[in-house]
């Protein structure tokens, strides 16, 4: 038995907190789907890969005290063993029920599912079924690919083009309520015209992977508010994930949670149809690197030197503010236009400048000056890198100072009430106008103050009430 020696794993899925919440009822239903269980195997740590290996072909348990010795001595590696026990715990692959801690071993519907994963066998199908060839020719990679970019892109051009004056192509209507109810997009001007939020825009910063996941989360949200089962969604999105690019399925054994969601995901480009009423699909690269570290996206555009760098960092920022992007793709040149001023336009560069203007637009927007800067600093071209610090201080210095300038001053639509006759009228109406919460400003020595318009109409009938009350002769409000 090899020894345990823990290694920093990276950041946590996405996904696990989301699975960690779940009833042990719907995780072992989720466990008899063996697609399921590997899925989530691919999602675990190195370490709570290991542990899992190491008790899957085990018939009886192990003492957590044998396990335990297997760890490298030091307080990192303690820590991190702990860890991964703790998440396998709550993901009921290792029991958590009284005194079985005591000895490790795995949950036997998760065994056994995992263990056919891996060796094949059984009618269950949880990899899908393949279609019949002899039916319809098969779609090649390219065009999936080809596919999966348009459909994904024309969500995220929408989303940093959508209140710009822009026309973009508009995604579905189930696609734009999930950009509403994961707060990436908000309605504005009554309701009618959709702009980015700033936590849309810190969106469009994470990668393809974490992006996907975000929108995906949402919909798993959303699963029981449109009555559908929860584990059937989970299964059916892990079946994807092991799908084979390229291979087209049958739609025949699937059940109806399965067949909406296919509607659904061709919407965000996982899968493609020819036709709605087919009676076979093609998972895209999309959902078969859901759980996987592959790419989920081929270069958008071209394999060509302009994009290679682009991929690399395309940004070149200079201390006047000026700005070059070494790039041809319409997504990236649609993000830029929401911070900066572009002003020339090239086969392989675009031309722009951060003005007080542009930056003030954005901010309005809801997106930061931190946001700003992480995206310049993300996309910054390898020439930048050489920098330190990378991107030029008085850039970074004013772009903050314009955040703050339009945090320091605020506006309120209002009316100023002023001209009373005697301290007492003045004090009488800005009392009532105070139990109204209306009174942004205040000077006792000029007599005068300032309400917001909402509460207008209520101070003018006081007055008024105040003046009947003194048969003409009191109160003088303007």
């Amino acid at each position: 038995m090899a020894v345990l020696d823990p290694t920093p794993s990276g950041a946590q899925h996405i996904l696990l907190p989301f699975l960690y919440s779940q009833s042990q009822t719907s995780l072992t239903r989720l466990y008899t789907r063996p697609s399921a269980c590997l899925a989530i195997y691919r999602l675990l740590s190195p370490l709570e890969r290991q542990i899992i290996m190491s008790l899957l072909w085990l018939e009886s348990s192990v003492p957590a005290s044998v396990f335990a010795s297997w760890v490298h001595p030091n307080k990192v590696a303690k820590q991190q063993y702990d860890t991964a026990i703790s998440s396998l715990t709550r993901l009921h692959i290792i029991p958590s029920t009284p005194g079985t801690l005591a000895k490790l071993l795995l949950h036997p519907t998760f065994k056994a599912s995992f263990r056919t994963a891996l060796t094949g066998g059984g009618t269950h199908q949880s990899f899908g079924v393949p279609a019949d060839k002899g039916e319809k020719r098969s779609v090649n990679v390219e065009f999936l690919d080809s596919y999966a970019v348009e459909r994904w892109e024309t969500i995220l051009h929408y989303m940093v083009s959508s209140g710009t004056g822009q026309s973009p192509v508009r995604p579905s209507q189930g696609v734009l309520y999930l950009l509403q109810r994961s707060g990436l997009m908000s309605a504005f001007g009554g309701g009618s015209v959709l702009r980015i939020t700033s936590a849309g825009f810190q969106f469009l910063l994470h990668p393809p992977h974490s992006q996907l996941w975000d929108l995906l989360l949402q919909y798993l949200h959303m699963a029981e508010e449109r009555r559908m089962d929860l584990v059937g969604v989970l299964s059916f999105l892990f079946m994807l994930s092991t799908m084979e690019l390229g291979q087209d399925y049958s739609t025949e054994n699937l059940d109806q949670t399965q067949n909406a969601m296919l509607e659904d995901l061709r919407d965000y480009g996982l899968v493609w149809q020819r036709k709605t009423s087919s009676r076979r699909f093609h998972p895209t690269r999309l959902a078969t690197t859901l759980t996987s570290s592959l790419p989920p996206l081929p270069s958008s555009t071209t394999t060509s030197g302009t994009d290679h760098v682009a991929s690399q960092g395309f940004i070149i920022l200079e201390t006047n503010y000026r700005m070059y992007a070494y790039t041809n793709n319409p997504l990236q040149i649609a993000v830029l236009n929401l911070f900066t001023t572009l002003k020339s336009r090239f086969p392989n560069l675009i031309v722009g400048a951060l003005t007080r203007d542009s930056v003030r637009k954005a901010l309005s927007n809801g997106i930061t000056a931190e946001q700003i800067v992480s995206y310049l600093t993300t996309h910054a071209h390898p020439q930048m890198r050489k920098n330190v610090p990378l991107l030029p201080v008085t850039v970074q210095d004013q772009i903050r100072l314009w955040e703050r300038e339009k945090n320091r001053v605020q506006a309120d639509e209002g009316f100023l009430y002023t001209g009373f006759a005697s301290q007492i009228d003045y004090e009488y109406v800005l009392n009532y106008a105070r139990q109204l919460d209306v009174v942004v400003w205040e000077n006792a020595e000029s007599r005068c103050f300032f309400g917001r318009a909402d509460g207008h109409e209520s101070i003018k009938g006081y007055v008024t009430r105040l003046r009947a009350d003194a048969n003409g002769g009191g109160g003088q409000g303007a």
